[in-house]
């Protein structure tokens, strides 16, 4: 697998996305999967708030969240099944205003996703809308797949064999969350600008139904349940 982050102007508020990409990615071979900051995709949606002050700041998250819990930094908040930081809500790299998460990255990354197919002659392509996230007790954050099209999120290993010929019962892998970590890491968080990137030869199946559900998991089924609901 290849990862090949790209580096490009900055991205201006309300700018069009599609010309943008289609700028700076000139070649899509097949089989490639496309990754796109979702910074990029808020700033053509004009999601963000230029004049805000931390009340402000409070509010928007609120409403951005289902969940939200103010802590010692960030306020901790659940968004579209997700556990994050402030709801996406993010200061970083917007040159004084908030920039929120896009309405619907589902739906962007399929529109992404088709005009590319359509325009590059396509067959196989997949596309991801990546964010940053924090593990708990771990320094650091990681890539996260916001959504993402064109492949299957998770390769489930239950019911098949181990290296010794003993059976998987709870084995599946992150798959959309693992390829956006390798992107995020090349695209950088600072002052790369490279807000786009192409993974080549990933080990995915490709599809054109897209399960959006089949990364969650209930608090009752999680693993990790337990300690969530002690802070109930």
């Amino acid at each position: 697998m290849k990862v090949k982050a790209i580096k490009t102007r900055l991205f201006l508020p309300e700018e069009k996305l599609l010309p943008f990409i289609d700028q700076y990615c000139p070649i899509l071979r097949e089989g490639d999967i496309l990754v796109v900051t979702s910074k990029i995709v808020a700033l053509a949606e004009g999601r963000l708030v230029t004049k805000w002050d931390n009340a402000k700041k409070q509010a928007i998250i609120k409403q951005e969240s289902q969940l939200m819990i103010p802590a010692k930094y960030i306020c901790l908040t659940v968004k579209d099944g997700m556990v994050m930081a402030s709801a996406g809500v993010d200061e970083s790299n917007g040159n004084g205003a908030l920039i929120l998460l896009p309405r619907d990255s589902w739906r962007v990354a399929s529109a992404i996703r088709s005009h590319f197919r359509k325009r590059r002659g396509l067959r196989k392509l997949g596309v991801i809308i990546t964010d940053s996230r924090n593990a708990p007790f771990r320094k650091g954050i990681t890539g996260a797949a916001l959504a993402y099209s064109g492949f299957k999120g998770l390769k489930d290993y239950r019911r098949t064999l181990d290296i010794f010929g003993r059976p998987f019962h709870f084995s599946r892998v992150d798959v959309a969350d693992s390829l956006a970590t390798a992107a995020v890491l090349c695209m950088g968080e600072g002052n790369e600008k490279r807000p786009l990137a192409i993974i080549s030869n990933a080990p995915v199946t490709y599809t054109d139904k897209i399960n959006k559900q089949e990364l969650r998991i209930s608090l009752e089924e999680d693993m990790y349940g337990p300690l969530f609901r002690q802070t109930r």
